[in-house]
């Protein structure tokens, strides 16, 4: 095929049209920058900043708790001011924190760069989840399955590139990392400032002899179904933490699993999400569909508990095996809650609130960051047991979040049709 032909037959495949494909960009540029600095992070503050254990830990949980108000905040600005101005501030904010962290060696100081970075991370995750629900209309779901595929991309290339870095083990490795981290804020904040303005609901085209708009748009603070399906979304995301922390830790401590086997699960996750996400998106491609789509999720969600159960029960090819299989497993659950949550939020959220109710749904996360570790921890002090009960829990919540939008849905559509806005 012509280079040409090909290049506008793929143009063609990308909801969200010119803007949706500069978001793409930023968004993989954005992710090389995080995979470069997650991984090293608490490298780097032990071995340049010189903080103890204690300390990082400490700093991890300030920031991280801080950074939990990032997301209805930056969700509730959003309502207010031009999106694509607020996110290049974010970005700009992001960055000015990843260059701080260079700058001093102060615990204080350090913390409180570490704060305002994860406050605008969680912001910016909002916005930009929120942009790309605004230019890609109807073909959200497959956008957002397009996009999390180019974000393993750039985490995987980030995460190479500080593994090559670490093998010099030096202060100026650790603080390149960083750095690159840093350039990459800025640069998604070049790109976003050639993005166009997206449709808004909450602006709208007014004369001078137009009266202003009266209506007052819907709070989710007092939508208690939003806030109970937000709820049940904290435990549905736990597929973060058990790849974070649960599946290194029960390697190590629960199976006979050689040691090494834990960045290959890490590998083959990343590899699993890059190959199909975007297909398996076809088929949440509707709100009923994407809500129908929460019973295999329980389902993957038991298998991973089981499989995880299962890996201490034998030598070292059946907990090789069972290992793997529940990295499969809550993979496959990672995938399918990620198509269910991005069109059951949107469908869900009013179109005069959708910044302030997606601003509220992304507390789920941030909440998860916080009691994940916790959550898989539990999981693996108790033991097998503790793996399946974990398992069966969050595929009972997915059957309660199947029964609590019923209703919600079977109303008129929430969803935001695309408009065209301008400013007065």
């Amino acid at each position: 095929m012509n280079p040409k032909r090909r290049a506008a037959a793929w143009s063609t495949r990308i909801p969200g049209g010119r803007d949706g494909r500069r978001m793409l960009w930023i968004a993989l540029v954005d992710r090389i920058g995080s995979g470069l600095w997650a991984s090293v992070s608490v490298l780097y503050f032990t071995y340049v900043t010189g903080l103890s254990a204690a300390q990082v830990g400490t700093l991890a949980a300030v920031s991280g708790a801080i950074g939990i108000a990032g997301a209805p905040l930056g969700g509730r600005i959003a309502d207010r001011l031009p999106l694509t101005r607020v996110l290049i501030a974010l970005q700009l904010l992001r960055a000015l924190a990843s260059f701080a962290l260079l700058t001093t060696g102060n615990y204080a100081l350090l913390l409180a760069f570490s704060a305002v970075g994860s406050l605008g991370d969680r912001a910016a995750n909002v916005l930009t989840k929120l942009y790309a629900t605004r230019v890609s209309g109807p073909d959200r779901v497959r956008y957002q399955a397009v996009n999390r595929t180019v974000a393993n991309a750039g985490w995987a290339v980030g995460g190479l590139a500080a593994a090559a870095a670490l093998g010099l083990g030096t202060s100026t490795a650790y603080q390149a990392l960083l750095a690159g981290d840093a350039l990459s804020f800025l640069g998604a904040a070049l790109l976003t400032v050639r993005c166009g303005e997206p449709p808004s609901p909450t602006r709208t085209v007014v004369t001078s002899k137009d009266p202003l708009p009266t209506t007052k748009p819907a709070k989710p603070w007092r939508d208690r179904t939003y806030l109970a399906y937000v709820a049940t979304e904290t435990a549905l995301c736990l597929h973060d933490a058990v790849f974070k922390v649960g599946l290194p830790l029960w390697i190590v401590h629960g199976s006979n699993a050689p040691h090494g086997l834990a960045p290959l699960l890490l590998v083959l996750n990343n590899v699993l999400v890059v190959a199909l996400q975007v297909p398996l998106a076809r088929f949440g491609a509707t709100t009923t569909a994407a809500r129908a789509l929460l019973l295999p999720l329980a389902a993957f969600f038991a298998l991973g508990g089981v499989a995880m159960a299962l890996s201490s029960a034998g030598g070292t090819p059946i907990a090789t095996g069972c290992l793997t299989a529940a990295a499969v497993s809550f993979t496959m659950a990672e995938m399918l809650y990620a198509t269910v949550s991005w069109e059951l939020s949107v469908a869900l959220a009013p179109a005069t609130a959708q910044g302030a109710y997606l601003g509220v749904h992304g507390l789920a996360q941030s909440v998860q960051r916080s009691v994940g570790p916790l959550a898989v921890t539990a999981a693996i002090a108790t033991g097998p047991a503790g793996w399946t009960v974990f398992g069966a829990t969050i595929a009972v919540t997915c059957l309660i979040q199947h029964r609590l939008v019923r209703d919600r849905l079977a109303g008129p559509s929430l969803s935001v049709p695309p408009v065209t806005v301008s400013e007065h």
